[in-house]
């Protein structure tokens, strides 16, 4: 992601915590842009090592209370099957969340499909269950990477 591109998703983000009641603390701002800067998901400690050009006494607690921020205010997300973190592609508004995961090359592709999501919400509201928010992963080869 280009410089501009960056820095207008921090407007967006320094936009969105000011309307919420919610404070982007500089070390939040920076793994916000570290995340923006990357094609695919990245792992706690390696964006600790990144955080550490532009805050050097940063620490494993900083990166995990940044992330933690982060998701909260829906601007990441976590892959779980990695234990790696991705920048939101539209984090305006809440949704429900498809990965589709490129086992080859790493990067990650934030897809949104409503009837997965209402299919999923109509099966568990059959058992009884109510789906309070839904991540799947799928895992398999980009189109660059099946050649």
């Amino acid at each position: 992601m280009n410089q501009k591109e960056t820095k207008r998703l921090v407007a967006k983000a320094e936009k969105l915590c000011e309307h919420r009641g919610a404070r982007l603390t500089p070390a939040r701002r920076e793994v916000f842009e570290i995340l923006a800067a990357e094609t695919g998901a990245i792992g706690a400690y390696d964006l600790l090592d990144k955080l550490k050009s532009a805050v050097p006494n940063a620490k494993p607690p900083t990166i995990y209370r940044a992330l933690d921020f982060l998701q909260e205010q829906g601007f990441v997300h976590k892959i779980s099957s990695s234990n790696s973190y991705v920048l939101c592609s539209h984090f305006d508004h809440q949704h429900p969340v498809q990965m589709l995961i490129c086992e080859a090359c790493g990067s990650v592709q934030e897809i949104q499909s409503d009837g997965v999501y209402d299919a999923l919400r109509k099966q568990a509201e059959e058992q009884g269950f109510k789906v309070a928010s839904q991540t799947i992963e799928a895992h398999g080869l980009c189109q660059q990477c099946d050649i």
